[in-house]
């Protein structure tokens, strides 16, 4: 059965390339036939009616902005049954009959439940912590690491001018990719993140000593947001070695900036997909990216599944990083 009538939002954090994914839904809907609405400041919109149609001119030019046109919010409220049962009301008073939502797990837990409340949902992976099980790639991810190594390169700058060891600390509150992918590309002397035990003095004490036996005087150290204390961490590291460091938090600096192409092009190909998806029918459904394909699956079997950070990775960093 097709859509006639289909909304997108955004919830949660904002993420690099959500823009993108939103355009391609207004456009692949009109281009399918339906009507398509834009809801404001995520699931809060349906719940005060915060909701307009949208044509093709409404996403032009927004390809390469960073945050969200449609703002996002987190709704407490919505976790109520009744507010979704009101969402499903209002959904079906303004003829809409499917909804792509462009957002994290919190968002897909919305999804399923205005789904059972009798509105097809699809989910789409925006954030940029990489942290959605599911799918091996969110949208916003890559944009994020390349905010963060940007500034990790200009950090190292004044580090290596200074014989100086410097702590960063990016983002990833349970989800250490960011961290582990900067520190690869920054050649980090240690890299800490909240999926793998660690003992200062074994990996990072250690390491910075048997580096500075080779010959090097500055240092680089990625922590991810979950580890944190970077400030502690840095002081423990001038009075255990004597060394200068300095602790920088990047924070959302790396949420904003323009996408980059493979934000710009993933968010485009999930946003397609949704809507082929609702316009098939479907609902409850996720889309994700599996083994380099986009492809989808069921929102309950997407929200059980448990992340698996990745060993070997991790490894490879803590081998060629002395």
């Amino acid at each position: 059965m097709s859509q006639k009538s289909i909304a997108v939002l955004t919830s949660g954090g904002d993420a690099p390339g959500m823009n993108a994914a939103v355009r391609a839904v207004v456009r692949s809907g009109i281009n399918m036939g339906m009507k398509v609405y834009g809801v404001y400041r995520g699931y809060n919109g349906l719940l005060n009616g915060d909701v307009k149609e949208m044509n093709l001119r409404s996403v032009s030019e927004i390809i390469g902005n960073g945050g969200t046109m449609l703002y996002t919010a987190r709704s407490e409220e919505f976790k109520k049954k009744e507010a979704q049962e009101r969402a499903a009301d209002y959904c079906r008073s303004m003829g809409i009959s499917g909804v792509v939502v462009i957002g994290g797990d919190g968002s897909f837990r919305g999804a399923q439940a205005l789904t059972n409340a009798g509105i097809n949902c699809i989910g789409v992976p925006g954030t940029i912590d990489n942290d959605i099980a599911c799918s091996e790639y969110t949208v916003g991810f890559d944009t994020a690491m390349n905010t963060a190594i940007d500034m990790v390169d200009r950090i190292r700058d004044t580090a290596q001018s200074h014989d100086r060891c410097s702590i960063v600390e990016v983002m990833g509150r349970r989800c250490g990719d960011i961290a582990l992918q900067t520190g690869i590309s920054a050649g980090a002397t240690a890299i800490l993140v909240p999926e793998v035990e660690f003992n200062i003095e074994k990996d990072v004490i250690s390491r910075i000593i048997n580096t500075q036996k080779t010959g090097k005087k500055h240092f680089i150290i990625v922590v991810a947001e979950g580890v944190g204390k970077v400030n502690d961490l840095a002081k423990y590291i001038e009075q255990r070695l004597g060394i200068e460091a300095r602790a920088t938090i990047l924070g959302h600096v790396q949420r904003g900036g323009t996408p980059t192409v493979r934000d710009r092009v993933v968010a485009s190909q999930m946003g397609y997909k949704a809507v082929e998806l609702l316009n098939q029918g479907f609902g409850n459904r996720v889309v994700v990216m599996r083994d380099g394909k986009i492809t989808d699956l069921d929102i309950d079997e997407a929200l059980s599944m448990e992340r698996v950070f990745d060993m070997e990775l991790y490894k490879v960093a803590m081998t060629i990083s002395i």
